[in-house]
């Protein structure tokens, strides 16, 4: 029996756990696994549930998929576990055959600019997760009154080709109820600004920039006049994409303001810089969403310039280079924030992989890979009730009552009844840790 725990219930740690049950089942001599997925909060499902807007259309159905992974009988959902208080690097260590680290990124990086700790001024992350109903946030933390809103990503230092939106987040955006999406004309012009033709030669040569043009010059032709209110145009909303101008100072006295922008461009020799040229928008909010940063975890080897886990193939390194024994590393911890959510299918495939062939005699370098794990099916085994999880003594010896996924399974029952007391759709997340821990475990009468 391989014993692994998965620290981080995001998409990242469950695709990591649903192939190391699958992968290890299907190896020439199959190798039972068990698996501890450990999430510092006591509802499972990281970005999917706290870091996309809760009625995004494919949300449901990621899901549903990674709800299956939870529900594998080789599989525990360990709750309101914090690495670094209530178990640390070496206790995990100690009680499992491996460890996967899947916490993923969570901190935005900052601008650098002046005025970016001005009240009103925000991490896009904070925003996100506010309106998502992650327990970390206060429910008052953030208040609607803002008229403009400059969100630094919707502005893009450089132009439309460059851009890393995908064609569906740029369709999707477009589909947006009651939101006219406005992109000025020049801003959309490959070679306005872009004097090396960069831009054009991404068009030619990669077929997701020519589909988002596709959606950008449409935008610009058909759009209104930027300067007119959007109620002239019957819209209640105005979304504008703007390109070529990078964030110089966020401004305003006791709160923001407005925010100044330089014009940059691609010279004939190939350089990028600003203009000198500068545009000032009013606005009472600045969001800031260049990237994400991991975090360090207690103990664990952390590369402070890539913000990253230093890694050979999701292989955790020590300070020599070397791998160490028993540790791995996989999604945005191990490759930076990168990719989608579907990305870190591939990526946990070829942490386990390695684990695998480390500890379960599995595939070798050269070898055929096994499918992956969505192509495979869960061996075929009721769940052992009485099975020894590696952690529960340890947790035990320090009085900490994990919550299981029957628990979670309450949380997520109180949301449902919520949304029908409101009449407002499927679920309504309960707001803040309170609501949720008298939802997981209620008070005795």
């Amino acid at each position: 029996m391989l014993n692994v725990a998965v620290v981080g219930s995001g998409p990242a740690g469950l695709y990591a756990a649903e192939a190391l049950v699958k992968q290890a089942a299907a190896l020439p001599v199959p190798v039972p696994v068990r698996v501890d997925v450990i999430d510092r909060l006591p509802t499972p499902y990281g970005l999917v549930r706290y870091g996309v807007a809760p009625d995004h259309k494919s949300i449901k159905s990621i899901a549903q998929y990674l709800r299956k992974v939870l529900e594998s009988p080789d599989v525990r959902f360990v709750g309101g576990v914090h690495l670094g208080e209530d178990v640390t690097r070496d206790d995990l260590v100690s009680a499992y055959d491996a460890v996967i680290y899947a916490t993923g990124a969570m901190r935005d990086r900052r601008l650098g600019i002046p005025g970016e700790d001005l009240p009103g001024s925000y991490a896009a992350t904070d925003f996100v997760n506010w309106y998502c109903g992650h327990p970390d946030m206060d429910s008052g933390a953030f208040t609607l009154d803002a008229e403009s809103v400059a969100v630094i990503h919707m502005i893009g230092r450089r132009g439309p080709a460059h851009a890393k939106f995908t064609t569906k987040e740029l369709r999707e955006l477009g589909e947006l109820s009651g939101v006219e999406v406005v992109v000025h004309t020049d801003e959309a012009d490959l070679n306005a600004f872009d004097l090396a033709g960069e831009g054009t030669a991404l068009a030619e040569s990669d077929r997701r920039v020519r589909g988002n043009l596709v959606a950008i010059t449409k935008w610009a032709q058909h759009g209104a006049d930027p300067s007119t209110p959007p109620a002239s145009t019957g819209h209640a909303r105005r979304l504008t994409v703007r390109f070529w101008l990078r964030p110089a100072e966020i401004l305003g006295t006791e709160r923001v303001e407005g925010i100044t922008l330089e014009r940059t461009a691609i010279s004939a020799d190939r350089k990028f810089g600003g203009t000198g040229e500068f545009e000032t928008l009013e606005a009472q909010m600045v969001l800031r969403s260049v990237g994400y940063q991991s975090v360090p975890l207690p103990g664990v080897p952390f590369d402070t310039r890539a913000s990253v886990v230093p890694n050979a193939q999701g292989r955790v390194l020590g300070a020599d280079g070397a791998p160490l024994p028993g540790e791995y590393v996989a999604g945005w911890l191990k490759r930076g924030p990168t990719g989608v959510i579907g990305t870190n299918k591939s990526d946990a495939a070829e942490t386990v992989r390695c684990l695998l062939e480390d500890l379960a005699g599995g595939p070798g370098e050269g070898d055929v890979p096994l499918p992956r794990a969505g192509l495979l099916r869960y061996p075929d085994r009721p769940a052992d009730p009485a099975a020894e999880w590696p952690l529960a003594s340890v947790l035990a010896g320090k009085g900490i009552a994990p919550v299981s996924y029957a628990e979670w399974l309450r949380i997520e029952t109180a949301e449902a009844e919520l949304a029908q007391a409101l009449g407002r759709g499927e679920r309504v997340k309960l707001h803040n840790a309170e609501a949720i821990w008298s939802a997981c475990r209620p008070p005795a009468d």
